[in-house]
């Protein structure tokens, strides 16, 4: 409405705009879906195979969630970026900001196995298909043996999750939403959470304290002394 009365007053239909002062409705801000621990864990094995491809995906999988990196950011990684012995890797997030997120036990081993058996490969067939010798420090490297696009390691992330039947369930931050949201379910500090991510402000990490309505009915039914309690109401037997 506003648009459209700007426009009338543009064109000398209207003297004044009548939406001028209006505000616009505030939207409220929605819960990050994040998978639950049973469909990351679907999700981290379902990249079969021991050829330098599945090595690479299920490496990628594995650090996105463990160090809940954006694809952007998981795509730019450098091999001096990872270090294995102390399970860290440097982060450049947003405006260029630099962070270091630790990385678990299977990460550390995914990564690993890939840069032993799988990177070689890969490395190795760019040197073969250029005329002259040429390497690159990517982490993450494509077919073809160059650094893998962002579009690239999304397709990766979506194909693994039709593999787990989480179809319609992924976009490209799922891992990022559900490594946050199970450290919080878990009790780990929201400022600790915030570093990890790389946000900027509290408040950005703060959303994944929302409850969602499930798990509220959950936390609910399980804590509360009366939840269950009592006999069965009519609603339950179907009648109004």
């Amino acid at each position: 409405m506003r648009s459209f009365h700007r426009f009338c007053v543009e064109e000398g239909l209207l003297r004044s705009d009548p939406s001028e002062e209006l505000g616009a409705p505030r939207v409220p801000q929605g819960i990050p879906k994040a998978l639950t621990e049973a469909e990351v864990e679907a999700l981290l094995d379902a990249v079969p195979g021991d050829g330098p491809r599945p090595r690479r995906d299920r490496a990628i999988l594995e650090l996105l969630y463990a160090g809940g990196l954006r694809i952007s950011e998981l795509v730019g990684l450098d091999l001096g970026d990872v270090d294995l012995y102390d399970g860290l890797v440097r982060v450049l997030g947003k405006g260029n900001k630099e962070r270091v997120a630790p990385l678990g036990r299977t990460a550390r081993e995914a990564v690993g196995d890939y840069l032993t058996t799988g990177r070689p490969e890969l490395a190795g067939r760019l040197r073969a298909g250029t005329a002259r010798s040429a390497t690159t420090p990517a982490l993450f490297l494509n077919a073809r043996g160059g650094r893998l696009t962002r579009q690239g390691a999304w397709l990766i992330v979506r194909a693994a999750g039709d593999r787990a039947g989480l179809q319609g369930r992924l976009f490209p931050h799922v891992l990022r939403h559900s490594c946050a949201t199970h450290m919080l379910d878990r009790g780990a500090d929201i400022r600790v959470v915030q570093e990890l991510l790389g946000h900027a402000s509290l408040s950005t990490t703060q959303v994944y304290t929302k409850v969602s309505p499930e798990r509220l009915r959950a936390v609910y039914d399980a804590a509360h002394p009366r939840a269950r309690a009592g006999k069965r109401g009519p609603w339950r037997e179907g009648r109004q």
